[in-house]
């Protein structure tokens, strides 16, 4: 393996999830979240994602990494579409089914994805103007560094096994939602693994960048809309108020 893309893989591997849940402790110990501080965490992350995304670009264009193989291509137009729209479908409405589920259950023990729902969320129309951007952003280079570059990089080291990279590709983006805590890197290891094999299929990301722009979108625009019918729920029963964060625990599948 190239020197350039083992410093990477340990970036993505140790980095990435470290500082990722030292920004999730930063925001849980404080009480609440101004509209400058949501704006400001949006900028930071479209600019250190493009960064990131530049910088792999570089490296495997020096190493003479047609773009082909990194996902950049539409080879099987017919297939990438109907893989695409079935993801498209499957995530948005495991979305709502969630959102519906939790909203209806009862009251449990708020936990930090929850927390940092109700902090991060857009609430207004910049915010959610912003926030369009940062999913776009996301989809986008999230989907060429690991469903790209780490899936591309495990592949090769391991000889043209499939499998190896599609579980390795997974367990890296599983990493980069560390904070999420344990069910959160299961659902995100399996969505991982829904992307990659999509990619194996395609020979492209175009599937995987769509799903995952559904899913942090929808999660976005309808947390609002979510969180009020949880409070109303809650205002009219009685209900322990703690049940509209945990509505909130089924938003972030792949942010």
């Amino acid at each position: 393996m190239p020197w350039d893309f083992a410093l990477i893989l340990i970036f993505l591997g140790v980095a990435v999830p470290l500082l990722g849940r030292r920004r999730v402790r930063q925001l849980l110990q404080i009480p609440a979240t101004t509209k400058e501080d949501r704006l400001a965490l949006y900028a930071s992350t479209i600019a250190f994602q493009w960064m990131a995304s530049a910088l792999i670009f570089w490296r495997t264009s020096a190493r003479h990494i047609a773009a082909t193989r990194l996902g950049l291509a539409f080879p099987r137009p017919a297939l990438t579409v109907s893989i695409a729209i079935f993801l498209v479908v499957l995530i948005f409405f495991n979305q709502l089914i969630g959102l519906r589920r939790l909203s209806s259950q009862p009251a449990s023990a708020p936990g930090a994805v929850p927390q940092l729902a109700r902090k991060l969320f857009p609430q207004d129309a910049v915010e959610r103007l912003a926030f369009f951007a940062l999913v776009v952003t996301v989809a986008v280079c999230e989907e060429f560094i690991y469903r790209g570059f780490v899936q591309h990089v495990f592949e090769s080291v391991a000889g043209g096994a499939t499998y190896v990279a599609v579980f390795g590709s997974a367990g890296f983006f599983a990493l980069a939602h560390l904070y999420q805590g344990r069910r959160g890197l299961i659902s995100t290891f399996v969505i991982g693994v829904l992307f990659s094999v999509s990619t194996v299929l395609c020979l492209s990301l175009i599937p995987a960048i769509a799903a995952h722009f559904v899913a942090d979108f929808t999660a976005g625009m309808l947390a609002s809309r979510f969180l009020k019918n949880a409070g109303d729920s809650v205002e009219s029963n009685g209900s322990d108020p703690r049940t509209a964060t945990e509505v909130e625990s089924a938003l972030i599948l792949c942010a």
